[in-house]
């Protein structure tokens, strides 16, 4: 059996040699006090305030988006995303069983129904070969829309997940979902600072949803941006997440359904803060990744996971699969008596109780992959 104590010895030493080593927590090294009292100097802490405007300008500009919109969480922008693609309830939309909860819950606010397909083994995300196969066999297009020939319902989106911050095989599935009339919604949750051939994630396909989340490489405490390659696509989704009010300096008239996805002004301070070191953040943690690479190249039995062909992976979580099932619970349960965080990847979608009854395809992947993969401790280190 692998030495678990050894690669707990490592990973404290790595981390500084602590008594509890966290799997991923934030680092705040910059203006982020500074920002925050001016927020509440000024009294602008809720959702209207110059740094709501600034993150949004911002990350468009980091990204290389045409425009962003901030919304109080990832599953929110995922959920704004969805239904400015024009997934409807009772469309059926692609993406895949190994993932956050966030992705299908997002859906399901509309009422579409998740056709969960295969991984890539080299991505860990949505595999471009696996939604061609299912499509050819499953799919007909009838008048210029994509439907599901078993169940006769539409087939609107495709939902790639870029998992840990590894991007999935972009320019391959954007080719497949474009032949059948599919729109591509990007769930980047886990991949600010990743980059596809050059490109950031979140901007290929009609929109993208990041996550700020407490644990994500740059956090506002809690938030979520929506990214557009279509300026009035843009527009209409800052219109719509902040309850569809149209403007007036004293009377409240409302045009559409709206929502209340804003961001507080003193949770975009912190985004702006942080993304002033983003790169700093980004080097760091591919850094420590390539720590764990050379230490794991030298230990039979596991496996770390590195990014993709063509892609600078931001690496959020690293990952190391272990032989099988019986090796990922032996691998957990002694780092986590031993101080040292770790945890399985995500129960797959289609052994949840909301989603047993969905249609899959082989998952042939996607089982390996959650009977093997343990995250390890990925925080920042500088």
């Amino acid at each position: 059996m692998t030495d678990y104590k050894q690669i707990v010895d490592f990973i404290r030493d790595l981390y500084g040699n602590s008594d509890f080593v966290p799997l991923a927590v934030p680092k705040f090294i910059g203006n982020e006090k500074k920002y925050l009292n001016e927020c509440i100097d000024t009294t602008f802490v809720s959702s209207v305030g110059k740094f709501v405007d600034r993150f949004e300008e911002d990350i468009a500009r980091y990204t290389g988006a045409k425009r962003a919109v901030v919304c109080v969480s990832g599953t929110n922008a995922l959920h704004m995303a969805l239904m400015l693609s024009g997934v409807e309830r009772d469309d059926e939309v692609l993406t895949q069983a190994l993932t956050f909860i966030a992705t299908c819950n997002a859906l399901s606010y509309i009422g579409a129904h998740p056709v969960f397909l295969d991984v890539d083994k080299a991505t860990m995300g949505l595999s471009p070969d696996a939604v061609k196969e299912w499509l050819a066999k499953n799919a007909e297009i009838r008048n210029g829309q994509c439907y599901n020939k078993r169940t006769g319902r539409r087939v609107k989106a495709c939902v790639p997940m870029h998992t840990f911050g590894h991007p999935v095989r972009l320019d391959e599935l954007v080719a497949v979902c474009k032949e059948y009339h599919i729109e591509i919604v990007e769930d980047a949750a886990e991949s600010i600072g990743s980059l596809y051939k050059g490109k950031h994630t979140g901007t290929f396909g009609k929109i993208g949803a990041l996550s700020f989340n407490g644990n994500k490489t740059i956090t506002t405490g809690g938030g979520g941006m929506l990214l557009f390659n279509d300026e009035e696509l843009g527009a209409y989704a800052k219109h719509l997440t902040t309850q569809a009010k149209v403007p007036h300096r004293w009377e409240f008239r409302h045009d559409h359904i709206g929502y209340n996805y804003r961001m507080p002004n003193i949770n975009a301070a912190l985004g702006c803060a942080q993304l002033e070191h983003i790169e700093e953040y980004v080097a760091d943690k591919r850094a420590t990744a390539a720590a764990y690479r050379d230490y794991f190249s030298r230990m039979d039995g596991i496996e770390f996971f590195v990014e993709p062909e063509n892609t600078r992976s931001n690496y959020w979580l690293n990952a190391v699969l272990l032989p099988n099932r019986e090796e990922q619970q032996a691998f957990l349960q002694y780092t986590n008596d031993n101080g040292v965080m770790t945890r399985p990847i995500w129960e797959l979608m289609n052994r949840l109780p909301m989603f047993e009854h969905c249609e899959t395809d082989h998952l042939t992947n996607t089982q390996m992959f959650a009977d093997r993969v343990v995250n390890i401790p990925s925080s920042v280190r500088l």
